[in-house]
C-alpha cells in the first residue's frame, strides 16, 4: 500500500509499505477515507515532538470504511466509521474508572504507533464508531473537535458563564464552538489579527486582540475587572498558560487544553484567594465523539468554514511541508485518500 512516511525531521516521502494483513480477534481492517492534518503532525515533521521514534506514519484524525473484521467483531463489512485514535490498555486505573483518554499506557495512532496517512490501517473494533450518515469527509473532523468538546465538559460550567478561550487555532476554535453550543458566553483571545478576524467575521465570536494592548488590560476592560468565569488555554505556550491564571474570576475555572513541556508556575495565594478550579483536559471520550458527530449532523458546527485546505495522499509530502510554514488562511487541512 501507499503511505506517507516521516523518515526523520524534515524528511517526508510517499513510499510503498506492506499491507497490514488480516485483523486479529477484536480488530478490524479499515480502508482510510480522509485524514485531518493536526498541529502534532507539523511538530513531528519539524522534529519538535518530544516522545517520537522515526520513521513514523502520521495521522490520527481519521475516517474510513471497514473492509475486514477479526473474530468477535460486530461491525459489518462496508461500514463507514470514525476512528478514535487513542488505543488504551483497558486495565490501568484510568481505564478502570472510565477514562481511557488518559490511560497509563495509551498509544495514539500516528504518534506512539503508525497512523493513517496510508491506504489501510488495523484498529481495535472498540475504537471504531459508525458515522450514522455523516460523510467520510466530515467524519475526519470529529476527532479534533472532540478535543474541544471534552475540554468544555471538563469545565462543568453553567450556561451563561463568561468564558475566555485563549488561542484561535483549530483546537481553540473547536473549544469555542462547543463552549457556545453548551450555552457559554464566549470570547476568543489571540495574538494573530488574521485568526481573530476569521473568528469574528466567519464564526461570530467576540474577540480580544493581544497584539494591540496588554492582555491584562483587555481582560479587565471586557469583564469590568472581574475576570472570566471559565478560561480555556489552547495555545501550547508556557507564558500564555501561566498568565491565564490571572484572567480567572474569583470562584472560576481554568482548563488547560494544550500541553507544554515546561513546568507551570503560579501564585498560590492568588489561586487560593480565588478558590480557583484547575483542570487538565486530555484527548476525548466516546461521549465527546458522539456529541461532535451529532452537532455536525444538526448543523451546529460550521465545518465548511473550518476545513480550508485539501490535498491527496500523493501530494501530502509537498503540501504538508509547505503548510508547516505557510499558515496564512490555514485553519484545517484534510487529506483525501479513499
Amino acid at each position: 500500500m501507499k503511505a506517507v512516511v516521516c523518515r526523520s525531521p524534515g524528511e517526508l516521502i510517499l513510499e510503498d509499505r506492506p499491507a497490514p494483513g488480516l485483523p486479529p480477534p477484536g480488530w478490524a481492517l479499515v480502508a482510510v477515507g480522509h485524514v485531518g492534518i493536526c498541529g502534532t503532525d507539523y511538530h513531528i515533521f519539524e522534529g519538535k515532538h518530544p516522545f517520537l521514534a522515526y520513521p513514523r506514519i502520521m495521522g490520527h484524525e481519521v475516517s474510513g470504511t471497514v473492509v475486514e473484521v477479526g473474530e468477535g467483531v460486530g461491525l459489518a463489512i462496508g461500514e463507514p466509521v470514525i476512528i478514535n485514535p487513542y488505543l488504551s490498555c483497558g486495565k490501568c486505573i484510568a481505564c478502570r474508572h472510565g477514562k481511557p483518554n488518559c490511560c497509563v499506557r495509551i498509544e495514539v495512532l500516528g504518534v506512539h504507533r503508525d497512523g493513517a496517512m496510508c491506504e489501510q490501517i488495523l484498529v481495535p473494533a472498540e475504537n471504531l464508531y459508525p458515522t450514522n450518515g455523516l460523510s467520510l469527509a466530515d467524519a475526519a473532523a470529529v476527532e479534533f473537535l472532540a478535543i474541544g468538546a471534552h475540554a468544555v465538559r471538563r469545565a462543568r460550567s453553567e450556561p451563561g458563564a463568561r468564558t475566555l478561550v485563549i488561542g484561535a487555532g483549530p483546537i481553540g476554535l473547536g473549544t469555542a464552538i462547543f463552549a457556545r453550543i453548551a450555552g457559554l458566553e464566549v470570547t476568543l483571545l489571540d495574538m494573530s489579527t488574521e485568526r481573530l478576524v476569521f473568528a469574528a467575521s466567519e464564526l461570530g465570536f467576540s474577540i480580544l486582540n493581544g497584539s494591540q494592548a496588554p492582555v491584562s488590560d483587555l481582560v479587565r476592560d471586557a469583564t469590568d475587572g472581574e475576570g472570566f468565569d471559565v478560561v480555556f488555554d489552547a495555545t501550547g505556550n508556557t507564558r500564555s498558560v501561566q498568565s491565564a491564571f490571572t484572567h480567572v474570576a474569583h470562584g472560576g475555572t481554568l482548563v488547560l487544553v494544550s500541553v507544554v513541556k515546561d513546568d507551570i508556575v503560579f501564585s498560590d495565594p492568588e489561586f487560593h484567594k480565588r478558590e480557583m478550579t484547575l483542570a487538565g483536559s486530555r484527548n476525548a471520550l466516546r461521549a465527546d465523539f458522539d456529541h461532535v458527530a451529532a452537532s455536525i449532523r444538526n448543523g451546529a458546527v460550521p465545518l465548511t468554514k473550518l476545513v480550508t485546505h485539501r490535498t491527496t495522499l500523493a501530494d501530502t509530502p509537498g503540501d504538508l511541508a509547505r503548510w508547516a510554514h505557510e499558515k496564512s488562511g490555514l485553519i484545517k487541512a484534510v487529506i483525501e485518500i479513499g
